[in-house]
């Protein structure tokens, strides 16, 4: 596989044909030609170990596919921040895979290890979030420790120092990605990793393991194609003849109520300017993108429903034809702390229905993150 990696997107593109058997082990030096490194990763030396240095780069492994097997490595970082982790079953074209990485500036806290689904380019970390997803664990600095990942059918374990307790148990993997290659990764931070080894296991069976679907949510959705956002007026409801000239796409939720936009279109990726400097978060952000989400609310007579909205990154709201409320809830951007991280508790939206069919329309703007929303109806009305 060839291509770079930058700091605000793996895009593993132009990939080689791999092979694999169907059982082997694999030790890998870290001076092997099997590397293909991209960004700022190299052969090294670190307290006397031959090693992969990293920092803002891959290491993928050339000619071999893995679907289950179990994939051991050393790793020791120096980052004071720092994202380092592993990729796996990456898609032919590098836009889809598994991906599970350690925070070292978060070592101890509920989010120190993060598991995300790659999706036509964008991690979704907003998006899947909590346990499956996220876990506390120490991570050491400046010395070796151990990682394991052990990824079987539609699920995956990652060991951290402790090879008998997993660290984060993956339920439920989201890429729907069941065979591809397998990469380090750095997105910052100083690490090295040492011992590496690869073994195949047999197939288990593939079972998803769903969360439930939350009371209340909006199910069936039809969306746009991604636009420039910031060449349209995102608080100016359509014309009837603009919707009518755009071909709709009918999508329905995944359990407990998410719209995945990734799921369906290229994740743009763009230097957020307030992440750095919140003064700045008002400012128009060059290279975020939109896409317009549609639904029907039937109601038996005029009421208002209290619409529960969870979104990543910015939503205008339009009932009928008007515009009802727009928010947004980036990273960074309620405060310098915060994730934006997406529930259907982030905002509320009272909705006036009238009797019979009502057209909920949605323009869902992407900066990071995770692209995607979800709507339910509370059991409210007056």
């Amino acid at each position: 596989m060839q291509g770079r990696l930058t700091a605000c997107a793996l895009a593993l593109l132009c990939a080689t044909p791999s092979h694999s058997r169907a059982e082997q082990t694999l030790t890998v030096p870290p001076d092997s030609q099997r590397w293909d490194l991209q960004g700022e990763a190299k052969a090294s030396e670190y307290q006397g170990r031959k090693c992969l240095y990293l920092d803002g780069g891959a290491a993928v492994l050339k000619d071999f596919e893995m679907r289950d097997g179990v994939i051991d490595v050393d790793v020791a970082t120096t980052a004071v921040r720092g994202f380092l982790g592993i990729m796996f079953r990456i898609s032919a074209g590098g836009e889809n895979a598994e991906e599970v990485y350690l925070r070292p500036h978060k070592s101890g806290f509920p989010d120190a290890m993060q598991y995300t689904p790659v999706l036509n380019t964008g991690r979704n970390w907003q998006i899947y979030n909590g346990p499956g997803f996220t876990g506390a664990v120490d991570i050491p600095r400046g010395v070796w420790f151990h990682v394991r990942l052990q990824a079987a059918g539609a699920q995956a374990k990652l060991y951290v120092k402790d090879m008998d307790q997993a660290a984060l148990v993956m339920n439920d993997l989201k890429s729907s990605v069941q065979k591809g290659q397998v990469a380090l990764i750095v997105l910052a931070g100083t690490t090295y990793f040492s011992n590496f080894e690869v073994r195949t296991t047999p197939d288990a069976p593939w079972e998803r393991h769903f969360p439930p679907m939350a009371t209340g949510a909006l199910t069936k959705w039809s969306l746009s194609p991604s636009y420039y956002a910031l060449a349209l007026d995102l608080e100016r409801p359509m014309t009837a003849d603009e919707r009518d000239a755009i071909h709709w796409q009918d999508v329905e939720t995944e359990p407990p109520g998410f719209v995945v936009i990734n799921r369906y279109r290229q994740s743009p990726h763009l230097r957020v300017t307030f992440e750095g400097d919140f003064s700045k978060r008002l400012e128009p952000q060059p290279g975020m993108q939109v896409v317009y989400a549609k639904t029907t609310i039937d109601a038996a007579r005029g009421e208002l429903k209290k619409l529960e909205i969870g979104y990543s990154d910015d939503v205008s709201v339009f009932l009928n034809g008007r515009i009802l409320w727009r928010g947004r809830s980036a990273q960074g951007f309620r405060d310098p702390g915060f994730l934006g991280i997406m529930n259907p508790e982030n905002d509320t939206v009272y909705l006036p229905l009238k009797k019979g069919s009502n057209e909920l329309m949605l323009a869902v703007s992407e900066l990071g993150g995770g692209w995607g929303f979800i709507c339910r109806l509370a059991d409210y009305s007056e």
